[in-house]
């Protein structure tokens, strides 16, 4: 087992503390005129995502933890569980639906997904940055609605609903960056 200090924190760093597993997005030593120094953080929840900033004593410790990231095929699912598997073993696992998140809206079946372990088990699934999907339905863009610079709601072929240019047509597709939802270009 391998421990790190809150005084040797740096960005990228995982570490446990108690249940939960932290990802240090930002750090400061901070050496005031009057007082102890400490340490001032801005830390990522891995298993809700959520960001918070908290200080630390510069002796506090913490027992690192070691996160696998592995791309796996995503190849189908039964309602609730999700099937990826490891393209290297083949070896097949399942994933919770209400792990996946916003994943959902941009993976289809045989795309790939970046799944982070920690202790065997999944805790994230990533889709990649950008993706290539049809659009199912939108409605028709009207002549001369092509340099306005509007957009219109589009169904992609995942179910999930997204805001395209006039001149991006049902059967279209789309490349998606997944990191912000947005249209990107027509392919």
């Amino acid at each position: 087992m391998a421990f790190v200090t809150a005084g040797d924190f740096r960005k990228g760093i995982t570490f446990q503390d108690g249940s939960n597993i932290f990802l240090i997005v930002d750090f400061q030593h901070v050496k005031p005129g009057k007082g102890a120094a400490f340490v001032r953080t801005k830390i990522k929840n891995i298993l809700t995502g959520g960001v918070i900033e908290r200080t630390f004593n510069p002796t506090d410790k913490f027992e690192l933890a070691h996160i696998e990231r592995k791309e796996m095929q995503y190849l189908y699912n039964d309602g609730e569980l999700y099937y990826f598997m490891d393209q290297e073993t083949y070896e097949q696992i399942p994933i919770m639906k209400d792990l996946l998140g916003d994943t959902l809206n941009f993976i289809k079946e045989n795309m790939t997904a970046n799944i982070a372990f920690f202790n065997g088990s999944p805790i994230s699934v990533e889709a990649p940055n950008f993706v290539e999907l049809e659009i199912t339905f939108c409605e028709p863009g009207v002549k001369g609605d092509t340099a306005t610079g509007g957009s219109k709601p589009a169904t992609l072929e995942t179910g999930y609903v997204i805001q395209v240019p006039f001149f991006v047509n049902q059967g279209d597709t789309i490349r998606v960056d997944t990191r912000t939802g947005e249209y990107m270009s027509r392919v």
